[in-house]
């Protein structure tokens, strides 16, 4: 496994796991890699400095620090969904609709759904939104 520092025609820069380096080149010529930020195709390499294992201990980031403006707005945005609505699970679908139909009470809500039920709601004129984050573990 390789990690590379990538950026788009944008200047966002993210980072990303590939399995090799004929991998990563493999995704790029397949127009396969965007942006994580805004979508971009175009993706290339960021400049990165190698990494040297050294006696010293240098400081190392935190994974739970957002990297950047993109990933904060996100963490706040999941923190905001987890504190203001009620995890439902798998069940997502099947409480959404109960609660358009009247049977239960309306409340936020976020769970998971399937593809089939996600389109199956939407058809229906029940209002769902996806949300940018794996809903389930709460974050730290």
């Amino acid at each position: 496994m390789i990690s590379y520092t990538l950026k788009c025609d944008n200047d966002h820069r993210f980072d990303s796991w590939f399995q090799s380096a004929e991998a990563f080149d493999r995704l790029v010529g397949a127009g396969h890699l965007t942006c994580a930020e805004c979508g971009s195709a175009s993706v290339s390499k960021a400049m990165m400095a190698p990494r040297v294992s050294t006696s010293e201990v240098t400081e190392v980031q935190s994974l739970q620090t957002p990297a950047s403006d993109t990933e904060r707005k996100l963490a706040e945005l999941r923190r905001h969904v987890e504190e203001n609505a009620d995890y439902v699970g798998g069940k997502f679908a099947e409480e959404a609709r109960s609660m358009y139909l009247g049977a239960t009470p309306e409340r936020a809500i976020y769970g998971e759904a399937n593809g089939e039920e996600a389109k199956k709601l939407i058809e229906d004129g029940i209002p769902v939104a996806p949300l940018p984050f794996l809903p389930g573990r709460k974050a730290n």
